[in-house]
């Protein structure tokens, strides 16, 4: 079993992690601005499932492998910065139709949300900079003597979904407030719709870069 000196130390360095702002915060105030708020919660939602989704993979091995591999961690980045660059064009080229809602958001129907929570899915198990991180650092925590290695790695990773969905829906809401004031100016909103497209873009190309040290 975990015990609790584990659960707080590693809880801390989750803390840390994800207070820092960085690709998930920008991707979640970025969906907010162009999409609106209820939509960037479910995307907030699908990253913290994908980001434990990242664990899942640590605890059964997919860590090292990608932590190991030239090849895997090439396959992860580049389809986690080709989805990203097309949620961005996509953005973009619907800058106009957005500006057109922003006065009556559409429903959250249950395609749209589930469009949504699908992305951040995407978002958060496509990074293959925080799976060689978690598969570099958890282990650090493990009690390997108390046995269950995997069960150990489960249990404490739940702390990085829960941290994430309480601190990345505090950005999404203060950005979709945001989207709100902005919905005054119709000019004001498409250009910040596009800029939070460009975003994504950059965020896609970022990744693309990304290197495994």
């Amino acid at each position: 079993m975990v015990s609790w000196e584990q659960v707080v130390a590693f809880s801390a360095l989750a803390f840390v992690l994800v207070a820092t702002p960085g690709p998930s915060v920008m991707f979640v105030v970025s969906r907010a601005l162009t999409t609106g708020r209820r939509q960037a919660l479910m995307t907030v939602a699908g990253n913290a499932a994908g980001v434990y989704l990242q664990v899942v993979g640590v605890a059964f091995g997919l860590g090292a492998l990608v932590e190991r591999s030239v090849v895997a961690f090439t396959v992860l980045k580049v389809a986690g910065a080709a989805y990203l660059v097309y949620l961005g064009v996509q953005a973009i080229r619907n800058r106009r139709a957005l500006v057109a809602a922003a006065a009556e958001p559409p429903a959250l129907t249950p395609r749209r949300a589930l469009a949504a929570l699908r992305d951040g899915v995407v978002f958060g198990f496509c990074n293959p900079k925080s799976i060689v991180f978690f598969a570099a650092v958890m282990p650090q925590f493990v009690d390997h003597t108390a046995g269950n290695v995997t069960q150990q790695v489960l249990l404490l990773g739940l702390a990085v979904p829960a941290i994430a969905l309480v601190l990345d829906s505090t950005w999404a809401l203060a950005a979709g407030t945001a989207r709100q004031w902005l919905a005054r100016s119709p000019r004001r909103l498409a250009t910040v719709s596009g800029s939070g497209g460009a975003v994504m873009i950059g965020l896609g190309t970022g990744l693309l870069m990304t290197s495994r040290s």
